[in-house]
């Protein structure tokens, strides 16, 4: 940290960086996570304007378990030793 207790530039600009990738991630996610529950659970031709208690379901538990998998995939790789 700097002299004056608050960042430096390089620390600032390292801290954007860190935060922008963390929002690409979140946004890649996001994006996989609604293409997949999508394609699973959505049919194809379109009978009605809302989605029906089927679809609901399917897209509910899809995304439980979705994040269920991320997280434990998250934790597997935290805990990795490092290189």
């Amino acid at each position: 940290m700097a002299g004056k207790g608050g960042p430096t530039n390089l620390e600032k600009e390292q801290m954007f960086g860190m935060a922008e990738k963390e929002m690409e991630y979140r946004v890649d996610l996001f994006n996989r996570l609604t293409k997949t529950c999508f394609e699973k659970c959505v049919e194809k031709r379109y009978k009605e304007a809302e989605l029906n208690m089927g679809e609901n379901s399917c897209i509910d538990r899809c995304v439980s378990k979705y994040w269920q998998v991320t997280n434990l995939v998250g934790q597997m790789l935290g805990n990795q030793p490092q290189m």
